[in-house]
């Protein structure tokens, strides 16, 4: 199963668009959507405009591809899991965000292993089609490093 979230704070309609016409054909993948209240209305896709935190968290375990914006919460719980990740960012160009801060976590992550970038609709149809070769997250810890724990504990005692 993919699930594809869009967060809670907007829809993100070329994504789920995007998600839809992948699912159209491929009607073999099961596709679970968080799409944020949209205008966009899939047909192919099993589509919720929000979903409960404890039922999201349940279908990221269960999902062996999560697809998503660019936004840092996704980023990191689907980090701790160590499963793949795709994420395409909002553009403030197309009006999908307030600026284009998406777009620079995309290119902060897009070499780290596990998270895939799609700028654009060819971009995640490609990467949806090889999706069994997608590397995963070797994962993150839900705990600061020991290092940034100095550095903070430096510069508080610094002040």
């Amino acid at each position: 199963m993919i699930l594809v979230t869009v967060g809670t704070q907007m829809p993100f309609d070329r994504l789920v668009g995007a998600m839809d016409r992948w699912a159209t054909c491929h009607p073999e993948v099961k596709v679970v959507a968080q799409t944020g209240g949209g205008a966009c209305r899939p047909a192919a896709l099993e589509a919720f405009d929000f979903l409960a935190p404890d039922r999201l968290d349940r279908l990221q375990q269960e999902a062996a591809l999560i697809v998503s914006h660019a936004g840092m919460g996704t980023i990191l719980s689907v980090g701790m899991l160590g499963k793949p990740l795709v994420i395409m960012p909002r553009s403030f160009a197309r009006g999908e965000h307030r600026n284009d801060h998406q777009a620079a976590t995309a290119r902060r992550f897009e070499d780290r292993p596990g998270i895939h970038v799609a700028w654009e609709e060819k971009d995640l149809h490609a990467l949806l089609d090889r999706r069994h070769e997608l590397a995963a997250s070797s994962g993150l810890s839900p705990h600061a490093s020991p290092e940034l724990l100095a550095a903070l504990g430096g510069f508080i005692a610094a002040v």
